[in-house]
């Protein structure tokens, strides 16, 4: 049963993985943790009051965090906070409540559809999505003060 979560594309998503590295100067930057694995993902983000200018990150993680966090950084350039957060909350409802994959440019995040069996995995696949979300809530913070 393993073999449905580890299949070819997941493989392929975290063999390839864009945007490593770290932004010179970004606007925020955040890390995401899971206790339970021990996968790990920092993000750096900019933004420019409405859409995400740049974005870089260190994966640390299995392939199921490298896969999904393959997907962030060939999507997460040119969106919006309110799409980035509603993206995160999809991928939590799809994974622990059965509802379906995200769609449109996201559509790709429907390969981790066969995680939602296996709770265990659910952190790891979602901290590249928390970590945006931590980054934007910072931005916001600092606009806001």
């Amino acid at each position: 049963m393993l073999d449905d979560i580890y299949n070819r594309r997941i493989l392929e998503l975290a063999a390839e993985i864009p945007r490593i590295g770290r932004l010179p100067a970004p606007d925020a930057t955040a890390t995401a943790h899971s206790k339970l694995c021990g996968s790990t993902v920092t993000i750096d983000l900019a933004y420019d009051g409405e859409r995400v200018t740049d974005f870089a990150h260190e994966v640390r993680a299995c392939a199921l965090g490298q896969a999904s966090s393959s997907i962030m950084a060939r999507t997460v350039v040119g969106r919006t906070a309110e799409e980035l957060r509603a993206v995160r909350e999809a991928m939590r409802r799809m994974l622990k409540e059965g509802a379906p994959a995200p769609e449109g440019v996201w559509e790709d995040l429907k390969v981790l559809e066969p995680v939602r069996e296996y709770k265990a995995r659910h952190a790891s696949t979602l901290l590249t999505f928390d970590a945006v979300v931590d980054a934007l809530d910072q931005i916001e913070s600092k606009r806001a003060a």
